[in-house]
């Protein structure tokens, strides 16, 4: 038997922020992607009647597999993104097949179907050689992250600190099911966030309250980071405020794009004051069945400080990057939006070449 040599490789995962040289990525897939048979958050995020009428035109109704055509023309646009990922010298991995139209259930709830595996963004957050499991308020994505546990495995074996958030048990009480904005769709009954609800800069972290993140997660993920971190946070002006990255995306040290609409540029945390805030231009409103704000535009990915992939559509995003001296990478990606991620959310960031810093 060869001796076991791991102990000895440097850990495969370390990222600290969003721009350092990207070297390896877990990307999702959308094989068995199942609308969600419900929408205790989902009706908070958009209207109710959009959410109904976006089940039915995506699956025909809730719980069904999403149709073979939208799988196929999503995929396509995936795999193109991968292509350039690859091309442009990333380690592209990616999470098992799983079968999300399977019914669970707890003690406290039962559901009929999952979700997907499209955006391992909001399921994990990696600080650097550590990776969170994040406790999720939504029921249909419990068990989202057992499509990942290979993957977990693997990195873990290889010397990666891998954590996971006090899974909740997401009874009604967790639900304000009759809110108003600005309160949200969760109560403070217990800790949830979702990775995406976070953007790393280093040392700092901005983070905001949103439909699936309360202040107990952001509590939670304070503490257990330590003195270390400090998390920051946005006010989203959105009453359908879901993920951070569709308001706020830091591109390089010093420097973050942000939609006007969501975020007001003189009420952001004080230490981006020191920061040159880039006002992300109106965008081109998609084409593809969806229920996010177009505002996607904005969910873009660093491979570095200067080269970015954007959604190949968004020609007023892309011109004004060039203006601000990045390098855009154009990429189309309009027929993943039915799945609910643009490339950030599309994408987990195990390995950037790069040590904790402080930015601010």
């Amino acid at each position: 038997m060869e001796p076991d040599n791991t102990a000895d490789r440097p850990c495969p995962v370390n990222s600290f922020n969003e721009w350092d040289p990207l070297e390896e990525v877990i990307v999702g897939r959308l094989e068995f992607a199942t609308f969600k048979s419900s929408d205790i958050i989902d009706k908070f995020v958009s209207t109710s009647d959009k959410w109904d009428e976006f089940a039915k035109q995506v699956a025909g109704k809730k719980g069904n597999f999403y149709s073979e055509h939208l799988i196929r023309t999503a995929q396509k646009e995936l795999d193109e993104f991968i292509h350039i990922l690859k091309s442009e010298g990333v380690i592209v991995r990616q999470p098992e097949m799983a079968d999300y139209s399977l019914p669970y259930a707890t003690p406290d709830w039962q559901v009929q179907t999952g979700f997907n595996a499209a955006n391992p963004r909001d399921v994990f957050l990696v600080i650097g050689n550590e990776i969170i499991e994040t406790p999720m308020a939504d029921r249909n994505r419990y068990y989202e992250a057992w499509a990942y546990r290979g993957l977990l495995k693997e990195y873990f074996k290889a010397g990666a600190r891998w954590t996971s958030a006090p899974k909740p048990q997401l009874t009604d009480a967790q639900y304000n099911l009759d809110h108003k904005f600005p309160a949200y769709a969760v109560s403070e009954f217990e800790p949830t966030f979702d990775a995406a609800d976070f953007a790393r800069c280093g040392r700092d972290i901005i983070g905001q309250k949103s439909h699936v993140t309360n202040q107990l997660g952001i509590e939670w993920l304070q503490r257990h980071l330590g003195d270390g971190y400090h998390i920051h946070l946005i006010e989203n002006l959105s009453p359908y405020a879901i993920h951070i990255d569709s308001t706020f995306m830091p591109l390089a040290p010093g420097r973050a794009l942000i939609n006007p609409e969501f975020v007001d540029p003189k009420k952001l945390p004080p230490i981006l004051r020191t920061w040159d805030v880039l006002v992300a231009p109106e965008p081109v409103p998609y084409n593809s069945l969806s229920v996010m704000s177009n505002w996607i535009s904005i969910n873009t990915l660093m491979l570095d400080e200067k080269r970015i992939i954007v959604e190949k559509r968004q020609e007023p995003l892309i011109i004004a990057l060039k203006e601000w001296g990045f390098e855009p990478i154009p990429c189309s990606f309009e027929n993943y939006y039915p799945f609910l991620g643009g490339f950030h959310c599309a994408t987990l960031d195990i390995r950037r070449r790069g040590t904790l810093q402080s930015y601010f």
